[in-house]
């Protein structure tokens, strides 16, 4: 029998999973190279570090924070016992990137766990933005910050369901979303941090929607999504993710975290509709949640969820 040495460390970073190894004490001590395109950290960034800190940051689709109090890693470390989930991490960049993760625990000859090696992949639908992004260049209707569909973009294909609506009976939902108090934070940290904003949330939309679901970038702070496929429950669920996944995320600038939050208007499109008055109705909505407190959903009927 031929004697085999491999060498697991080079192994893994030819896989296209992310996969990071932590010691029983969450002390990073290994992070392969998916990770660091996954994540958009380096290697040199957390190598030696809690996976704690300010690196993932892990949380769940209500917005809890997992690193605390229900880390997948703590729990295979004390147990032994393998753990998959579904979770979003946080991106270099600021923004919420879906994966799904598995947890395995390390064992040393002596079959004591010593740590444990986190597995993830991307589930955001990146082919399908790549394509997307492609097509908004060639017709000249990406917004350039962003990477969004701009004013233009998001009419055409407003109109495109307004028409199917009404031609077949398609409904769809429509989401007007504004950054709160996105003049303070420009008052506060510049412009240039007010564009990362910007783009935090803008990739945080686009990264967690389905791949039939349209958003643009409206204007200023302002997005518009178009929601495919949804009934008036479905709707505020998926607003709703959306603010807590964004009220989530955050910048880090030297020692501080930025964080921001949006403010919702939603409603279903319905016979009759125009163009003009639908995006109003939602705009009349976000103006609402903006009213009652900010950070929050209005729909123009009784909260379903």
């Amino acid at each position: 029998m031929i004697e085999m040495k491999i060498d697991y460390q080079e192994l893994l970073d030819h896989v296209l999973d992310g996969a990071y190894f932590v010691d029983t004490e969450r002390q990073i001590r290994f992070w392969n190279k998916a990770a660091e395109t996954i994540t958009g950290f380096s290697a040199s960034e957390v190598v030696g570090r809690g996976c704690w800190e300010n690196i993932l940051r892990h949380v769940d689709d209500q917005g809890t924070e997992l690193c605390e109090n229900f880390c997948p890693l703590v729990e295979v470390i004390a147990s032994g016992v393998p753990r998959r989930a579904e979770v979003f991490l946080h991106h270099k960049d600021g923004h919420r990137v879906s994966v799904s993760v598995r947890a395995v625990p390390v064992r040393n000859a002596e079959d004591k766990v010593v740590g444990a090696v986190e597995l993830f992949s991307d589930n955001s639908p990146s082919a399908n933005i790549l394509a997307r992004i492609a097509q908004l260049e060639e017709l000249v209707m990406l917004d350039p910050l962003t990477r969004l569909g701009n004013r233009r973009f998001v009419e055409i294909n407003l109109q495109s369901r307004l028409d199917e609506l009404n031609r077949y009976g398609f409904s769809f939902g429509l989401l007007f979303l504004d950054i709160d108090h996105f003049k303070r934070i420009n008052d506060k940290y510049g412009h240039d941090i007010g564009d990362k904003v910007l783009v935090m949330v803008a990739n945080t939309l686009t990264t967690n929607s389905r791949p039939f679901d349209v958003f643009g970038r409206w204007g200023g702070e302002e997005f518009v999504g178009i929601i495919q496929r949804v009934d008036s429950q479905g709707l505020y669920a998926i607003a709703d993710r959306f603010r807590s996944l964004v009220g989530s995320s955050f910048l880090t600038e030297g020692k501080k975290r930025i964080h921001a939050t949006i403010s919702i208007g939603a409603c279903l499109a319905r016979g009759g509709d125009s163009l003009e008055k639908l995006i109003k109705k939602a705009d009349d909505l976000m103006y609402q949640s903006k009213s009652h407190g900010r950070n929050r959903v209005s729909m123009d009927e009784p909260n379903p969820a």
